[in-house]
């Protein structure tokens, strides 16, 4: 037995992340990856579960180094039981914000310039009210906070639990489809995936619209929705 916990996220500050770079412009895709959601949940690193993270691990406070530690901090969850997918966009709406800065050349010593070449750049963000949604799969129901941070402007949002759901896994012969982004490291270890759309975006890009066949979570109601069974976080091809 698995509990499926269907969330939603209501942004109150626009979400800013560089999905891709395009010249000047720096996009956000309007999906939320699963590692920044478990960071962002407090999933990592919390209070009540600090001894899953080693202290040379821990962001906490301070990061000594710029270097992403992934796999020590998310394989704690696979011992736990706690998956978290990635999330889709219920609703959203883009916003243009453009940025300047200049040649600060003539700040340099024993350096002279007769120019001062102002520079730009716009970044595409999702815009406050958009609403997105995921699954958290555990063993037993879990707390999240209510306000949480998101993105490179650490973005205020909003975090409410929609449905909570006890099921079984169930296996069929036939594929089936799941509408929501899922992460291609951790699906390919336990299902057969068929077919889909690649999204590109660090630090993993994920997949969506995905035809897969193996185990499933089928939840009641009027979606029916099947969901991956058994998922995992995965670091490597092998």
């Amino acid at each position: 037995m698995a509990i499926i916990q269907l969330c939603q996220i209501e942004l109150h500050d626009s979400l800013y992340f560089a999905t891709r770079e395009i010249g000047r412009l720096y996009e956000t895709e309007p999906i939320i990856h699963n590692y920044a959601l478990c960071y962002a949940l407090g999933l990592i690193d919390s209070e009540t579960h600090a001894t899953t993270v080693s202290e040379e691990h821990s962001y906490r406070y301070f990061c000594a180094e710029q270097v992403p530690q992934y796999e020590a901090h998310l394989t704690p969850l696979n011992e736990r039981g706690i998956y978290v997918t990635p999330a889709r966009s219920v609703f959203h709406a883009a916003v243009l914000n453009t940025w300047k800065y200049a040649n600060n050349n003539y700040h340099v010593e024993m350096e002279k310039t007769q120019k001062n070449i102002p520079s730009f750049g716009r970044t595409k963000e999702i815009s406050p009210e958009s609403i997105f949604e995921f699954f958290v799969i555990s063993e037993k129901p879990l707390q999240f906070p209510k306000w949480i941070r998101l993105g490179k402007w650490m973005s205020k949002a909003e975090v409410t639990v929609l449905k909570t759901q006890e099921v079984k896994s169930s296996t069929s012969e036939h594929p089936f489809i799941f509408p929501y982004p899922l992460n291609p490291l951790d699906v390919m270890f336990t299902h057969q995936v068929i077919s889909y759309d690649v999204v590109n975006m660090p630090p993993v890009s994920l997949i969506k619209n995905v035809q897969l066949q193996g185990e499933y979570y089928q939840l009641t109601g009027t979606t029916k929705l099947k969901i991956p069974a058994n998922l995992e976080y995965h670091f490597r091809v092998n």
